[in-house]
């Protein structure tokens, strides 16, 4: 079976040459690596039980914020992408779902087991953790639940029921559960825009950005879930309101923790929570950051343009995007978002991080150096033009000033607005021969059977002989360019 050229497919995209029978997924066996995640709650008790080293509890932040980083540095990138013919049958292979399901078992065994450890103690006479082992043990269990936010993303886009449920039960852990609700009906409609509270502002630091999404992100929710149920004519204060039962969900997981173990767990409950739902949100910080799609259509037609690759960051660095199922490929995601992740490509088009969504984590907490590197590639992706971003409102002003439009853009508007006119005029010079033209201004009205013999227009000189410097003879303001060509039957019958 023969593919479809990937220049007919898509434009500068790098879908290879192939068929399904000769391509084979090199990364098939990778993906397991994601389940190293969860296990990290396990790698740290055994680890503590061998050495007695509390330091082993600490041992989420370590390797996410440190060894994910350096590993893209030293493994490199993966710009492969399947050749649409194998798309349809790599979609079907549940060889990758059952990958994300495992997910879940040993995320809950981990957080259960680290909540009872922060509790009672250690089993097997090892006894109890002091305050910073388990202040490192809800760190390293929020980490896990931060990247099964993750695992909740790529189910909770799915078609399948029990995808989407299997996404809320992830959720439950970090109390994020309208998060369901807002990625997919608020964030993928708005993305890219002023509107959207999870899409960062260029100049914006993520200490700013942390509230404006976390706040924005959960009336976002709830508007979409009333504004649901006001077309059904009820109150939305039901459990089949998503934002609703997702939170009980949380209530029941959390409530029953405190029952069995004891309030002594609850702080680092909201620990755990806090640190889960945060690292979602810097992910959310880096992906749209400055992006900005611009408005097409005019009056009350207007509306942003259509999501394309060029409206997301991305990143090929191999070791995070095998962490994260794909979620780097963040351009095909927002543009077929029930795509599942192994079949996600890569774009030429799309803007390109220095390096992979755990190293620029890192990046994203010391904001002046986010914006060092960042405000500039920000800059060449809108082609020097930086009214073309997403500024942070009050730092508009600064930006403009530091950046001037460059003149080639301005040169390049004029003559796009010329071009209007021209064909405009063209247009109209096509509908038929002007006979009479009316001042916008003072009304004068010039007619082509009459002239204007002290303009020296003998009577019959057509419209278009007149010279297009020339000026209304009334009031001097209006050149010919501004006149407004009248119709001759409404002409005669307003007579």
């Amino acid at each position: 079976m023969a593919t479809t050229p990937a220049s007919e497919e898509i434009p500068n995209s790098t879908v290879p040459e192939g068929s399904a029978e000769r391509w084979k997924d090199a990364k098939r066996y990778l993906w397991l690596i994601g389940l190293i995640v969860p296990s990290l709650a396990f790698v740290a008790f055994g680890m503590w039980a061998a050495t007695g080293w509390s330091l082993w509890f600490w041992i989420g932040p370590i390797v996410v914020l440190g060894a994910v980083p350096l590993l893209d540095l030293v493994v490199g990138l993966d710009r492969s992408n399947p050749p649409d013919d194998a798309i349809e049958a790599l979609e079907a292979d549940r060889y990758y779902r059952w990958i994300t399901y495992l997910f879940l078992p040993v995320q809950y065994a981990g957080f259960i087991a680290a909540m009872y450890v922060i509790a009672e103690g250690a089993p097997f006479g090892l006894g109890e953790l002091s305050l910073g082992a388990k202040i490192g043990l809800a760190l390293t269990i929020g980490t896990i639940g931060g990247i099964g936010i993750n695992t909740a993303h790529e189910l909770g886009h799915k078609r399948e029921a029990n995808e989407r449920w299997l996404s809320k039960i992830a959720l439950a852990q970090s109390f994020y559960g309208h998060f369901y609700i807002e990625h997919n009906r608020g964030h993928h409609v708005r993305v890219a825009t002023p509107e959207d509270p999870a899409s960062s502002r260029l100049g914006e630091s993520f200490y700013a950005f942390w509230p404006r999404t976390v706040l924005g992100s959960l009336t976002s929710a709830w508007r979409v879930e009333k504004k649901r149920y006001a077309r059904k004519q009820q109150h939305p204060f039901r459990l089949g309101n998503d934002v609703l039962n997702a939170w009980v969900m949380s209530a029941v997981l959390f409530g029953a923790l405190v029952i069995w173990l004891g309030p002594v767990i609850l702080p680092f409950l909201v620990l755990q929570a806090v640190v889960g739902f945060s690292l979602l949100e810097v992910v959310n910080y880096m992906e749209h950051y400055g992006m900005l799609r611009q408005k097409v259509g005019n009056g009350t037609r207007q509306r942003y343009e259509r999501v394309d690759p060029s409206h997301s960051w991305n990143s090929n660095n191999i070791a995070t995007n095998v962490l994260l199922y794909h979620l780097q490929r963040h351009s095909d995601h927002h543009a077929n978002p029930t795509r599942r992740y192994q079949t996600l490509r890569d774009f030429e088009e799309s803007p390109v991080l220095p390096t992979g969504y755990a190293g620029m984590i890192v990046l994203s907490l010391f904001p002046p150096l986010y914006r060092r590197v960042m405000d500039k590639r920000v800059l060449a992706h809108f082609d020097g033009d930086v009214t073309r971003a997403n500024i942070q409102p009050g730092k508009r002003e600064k930006y403009l000033a530091r950046y001037p439009r460059p003149e080639h853009v301005v040169a390049a508007e004029r003559q796009a607005e010329q071009d209007a006119a021209d064909a405009a005029a063209a247009e109209s010079a096509a509908q038929g021969e002007v006979m009479a033209a009316r001042c916008p201004g003072c009304g004068y009205t010039y007619e082509v059977e009459v002239g204007n013999e002290l303009e020296g227009f003998a009577a019959g000189t057509a419209w278009s002989e007149i010279p297009d410097d020339w000026c209304c003879p009334d009031c001097g303001v209006r050149e010919k360019v501004d006149f407004v060509a009248l119709d001759p039957s409404a002409k005669q019958a307003s007579v």
